[in-house]
């Protein structure tokens, strides 16, 4: 007994020390070398549960047809159609971490071993489940590959649980006002987000490509007393624990360069445009004195509404954050606290993308000249009318500076890559626009631009489809019309 008892005493201290040479193999194991592919990572046992039925057809208003962008190729997936964004996340301003749960219930739209989306390499990801399984996947740069096969039309709900400190990426523009886009953290902590041409992926896993919108809802809690801001309709405001946390639901197709997401110290004022809609404007507490002008939007949205027709969304608001620029967003427009951004003139700029630019989304950034060319124009009429002097007069000015933008950055639909945003894509179109306004007459003009915005409610289309309108709808041929004015390599000569 004592031999047997002897023998499995020396065979146990052998596992042990087969278990210890084992483990200190493992610590010693080199590290995988910088830019080499990421072993893809299994799930963890915590899988979250399936919190939506993928077939509801609620989310069939976002059913989009994505492509590969011509200008970004290698921003947004084509084999991925994201319908919904449920956006779980938690700021932490003095540590400078985010962390998320975002469940994205999507289409994909042909068969495929694998599928990805675009998520930041500052974030760490720490489970992915797909319809309630756990997965496996690759993190690698700003790409996050699931490893799961997917069919053709088929609905998946997908859950990522992530946390890191967002980091913004350059933007390919050379304007002085702004260089990155993305997730914005200053020096105490605050946050804000601008996102053209693409940036959405520095905080949220995402098909980051304008044709492919989707609906959203957000929690945002951040520590007392400042508060979590975003796109749509603020469902609610609690106080839990030393949290603020807010909820936010946005009822429209929105492209993820749309989206927006601000933590700061925040208070809010509102009021209402003369057809019902009511403003929110949420400013810094500090500096409550914002807010006044601001207010004057509900001026410029009722000389809107009368320019372009009923304002297209159930809420609008505008929060202030620390930038220079302002930026289209949907809903919730974010604005720089400057003079300029601050101005009437660029009030109604922004408000009028809510028709241009957000009901209807350029499918791909070769043609965001739809969204900046009316927009300017919009802008133009405004600034004439308060100065009191004629259109044309306005446009005169603009033609000042379009031979130069054109001959800097190219046409305005055909623009460098590495000149994203600049002068070219709102002062030439804006003057087209003008320029079809007198061929055409001002009320076949207004009914038309009333109209096309009506006409692709909800969608991301492209140039061949609005100019086939435009044709269509006044019966003229405008072919080389518009290739003059949009592809031309210098400005064609004015009416």
């Amino acid at each position: 007994m004592r031999a047997l008892e002897a023998r499995l005493a020396r065979a146990s201290t052998i596992v042990l020390l087969l278990v210890l040479l084992v483990l200190l193999a493992a610590c010693a194991l080199p590290a995988a070398k910088s830019g080499s592919p990421a072993p893809a990572r299994p799930s963890s046992s915590v899988v979250p549960e399936v919190p939506q039925d993928p077939d509801d057809t609620g989310y069939d208003k976002a059913l989009s047809e994505p492509v590969e962008d011509s200008y970004y190729p290698d921003s947004g997936d084509p084999g991925v159609d994201a319908l919904h964004y449920d956006l779980d996340l938690s700021w932490a301003p003095g540590k400078r971490v985010l962390t998320g749960v975002a469940t994205v219930i999507f289409r994909a739209t042909s068969d495929d071993t694998s599928f990805q989306l675009a998520l930041g390499p500052s974030l760490e990801v720490t489970d992915v489940s797909l319809d309630g399984v756990g997965v496996e996947w690759v993190h690698d740069g700003t790409d996050l590959v699931v490893e799961a096969p997917v069919v053709g039309d088929e609905r998946y709900v997908l859950v990522v649980a992530y946390a890191g400190t967002p980091e913004p990426v350059a933007a390919p523009t050379t304007r002085d006002d702004y260089s990155e886009s993305g997730f914005m953290i200053t020096e105490s902590g605050e946050t804000w987000t601008m996102q053209e041409p693409y940036g959405a992926h520095t905080w949220y896993p995402v098909n980051d490509q304008p044709s492919d919108k989707a609906l959203y809802d957000f929690v945002l809690a951040v520590p007392s007393p400042w508060v979590g801001v975003a796109n749509g309709e603020l469902v609610e405001r609690a106080e839990e624990g030393p949290r603020t946390v807010t909820r936010w639901h946005l009822a429209d197709p929105a492209a993820s360069y749309l989206t927006t997401l601000a933590f700061g110290d925040y208070t809010m004022t509102s009021n209402t445009s003369r057809s019902g809609v009511e403003i929110d404007y949420w400013v810094p507490a500090d500096e409550p004195e914002l807010a006044t002008g601001l207010e004057t939007a509900a001026n410029g949205l009722d000389w809107l509404e009368a320019t372009l027709g009923p304002y297209p969304f159930d809420t609008l608001g505008f929060v202030l954050v620390d930038s220079q620029s302002g930026m289209e967003t949907q809903t919730m427009i974010t604005l720089g606290k400057s003079d300029y951004t601050l101005s009437a003139p660029v009030l109604v700029h922004e408000m009028a993308h809510q028709w241009y630019g957000d009901e209807v989304t350029p499918d791909d950034w070769r043609d965001v000249w739809m969204n900046e060319g009316m927009a300017m124009y919009v802008q133009g009429m405004w600034e004439a009318e308060r100065s009191g002097i004629s259109i044309d007069e306005q446009m005169d000015v603009y033609a000042d500076l379009e031979d130069e933008y054109r001959a800097e950055s190219g046409p305005p639909a055909a623009y460098h890559p590495d000149a994203f945003g600049e002068g070219n894509i709102y002062y030439g179109p804006a003057l087209m626009w003008h320029e079809l306004r007198q061929r055409i007459g001002d009320e076949e003009f207004f009914r038309i631009v009333r109209e096309w915005p009506q006409a692709r409610a909800g969608t991301s289309t492209d140039r061949d489809d609005y100019l086939a309108w435009l044709e269509q709808e006044t019966g003229e041929e405008l072919t080389a019309f518009f290739d003059a004015w949009l592809l031309g390599d210098t400005t064609p000569p004015r009416d």
